[in-house]
């Protein structure tokens, strides 16, 4: 295990709290974790309580008194609670009600949670939509409140990211999100997802339209009788320019066919990491999980990170060429002590439309990073050499 990665499992491992580590800051997101802790009598002095109705344990807390240094993320509490708290030295951030989202979150959304509402009011009224209005609201774009929720929100979702891929073996796919449902490369990002996913990998995209949904889709499916049947309804909205409700709608169709409401079976095969910079370009919802960022750069290294097994990049334009390099960045420079492969699908897209393949050959001449880029014509090739 990397040494960035050992961190991010030690922060993982401690927040959880199986055993109480002295003068490590508890970041507390469960009501349960809390309680054991109480329970214990852990000593609570510097800890973090992220999004937690406190109200059942309103007692106990006013009866302790190593509360100095205690972060209070919103949530819900008492008048009598905030003051005993504020006067044993806690600090308190107020609920925000007015936000779109919860800034104080513990866990990756879920597709129903970003499109809550799509089938009785439309796309407009869903946490998607109005989050991103929220990012463009010129009345508090730099409102100081607002820019600290939306950072303590994506540093939320960073944390429970870290929750997710602990341990796991995860395999970023990059490409275009102009590539429509119905076509056959859309189909051949589908079915390299699920070669990779059944190769035991993570498939992580993101998280939007195009190549991204058709490798997340992929990785959806248990079973590869599941992926057929699902391609041809999809094909009936093509895309999203056509309508992000309808659009969305047929998919999560597809979802809730398979599972209702329920998550997926089995451990998380597919992830989507998209983010509201990009507020044109939906989320889809064949991610397991969706860790969704108002920060596009936070999210788009966040990506690159978590793809610790390798990086397969379908035909893409500017967005796409841009983390290409910012994963040669980190190959050149071996971030994490680690240089993991990088395998481009389509010679002629890499090599002649954009070509990247040849820069990519010169900038690791005489380096690590030279063996571990490869350029491929199949989505097949690309699934053989990282399976």
């Amino acid at each position: 295990m990397a040494a960035a990665d050992r961190d991010d499992h030690e922060v993982r491992y401690h927040r959880a709290f199986r055993t109480p580590v002295p003068g490590l800051v508890h970041e507390i997101s469960e009501l349960a974790t809390l309680e054991a802790l109480l329970r214990a009598g852990a000593d609570l002095h510097g800890s973090r309580l992220q999004g937690l109705d406190l109200t059942a344990y309103e007692e106990a807390l006013l009866a302790r008194e190593d509360l100095s240094g205690l972060v209070v993320l919103g949530g819900v509490l008492t008048p009598a609670l905030e003051l005993h708290l504020r006067r044993q030295g806690a600090i308190i951030f107020p609920a925000a009600p007015q936000a779109p989202v919860r800034a104080y979150r513990g866990s990756l959304y879920t597709p129903d949670e970003l499109y809550d509402g799509l089938r009785e009011h439309g796309y407009d009224a869903t946490t998607d939509a109005r989050a991103y209005r929220w990012l463009q609201d010129a009345a508090v774009r730099h409102d100081a409140y607002v820019t600290v929720l939306r950072a303590i929100h994506d540093d939320a979702m960073a944390d429970a990211l870290v929750d997710v891929v602990s341990e796991r073996r995860v395999v970023g796919v990059m490409g275009g999100h102009a590539l429509a449902r119905g076509t056959e490369h859309f189909a051949a990002a589908a079915h390299l997802g699920f070669a990779l996913a059944e190769a035991g990998y993570a498939v992580a995209t993101g998280g939007g339209p195009g190549a991204m949904e058709a490798a997340n889709l992929g990785a959806w499916c248990r079973t590869e009788d599941q992926l057929a049947p699902a391609l041809q309804t999809l094909a009936a909205v093509p895309h999203f320019a056509e309508g992000i409700g309808p659009w969305a709608q047929v998919a999560l169709d597809v979802v809730h066919a398979a599972h209702g409401t329920e998550p997926a079976p089995g451990p998380l095969r597919s992830l989507g990491i998209p983010t509201w910079h990009y507020g044109h370009e939906p989320p889809n919802v064949f991610g397991d999980q969706i860790a969704k960022f108002f920060s596009n750069a936070l999210r788009e290294d966040l990506l690159l990170h978590h793809s610790s097994s390798g990086l397969v990049v379908l035909p893409g334009a500017a967005g796409t060429v841009q983390e290409i390099f910012q994963m040669a960045t980190r190959q050149y420079y071996e971030v994490d002590g680690r240089v993991p492969p990088v395998v481009l699908v389509g010679h002629r897209h890499w090599t002649e439309h954009l070509p990247v393949y040849p820069l990519l050959t010169a900038l690791g001449r005489d380096r690590p990073m030279a063996g571990r880029v490869h350029l491929v014509d199949t989505v097949e090739e690309a699934a053989a050499l990282l399976g």
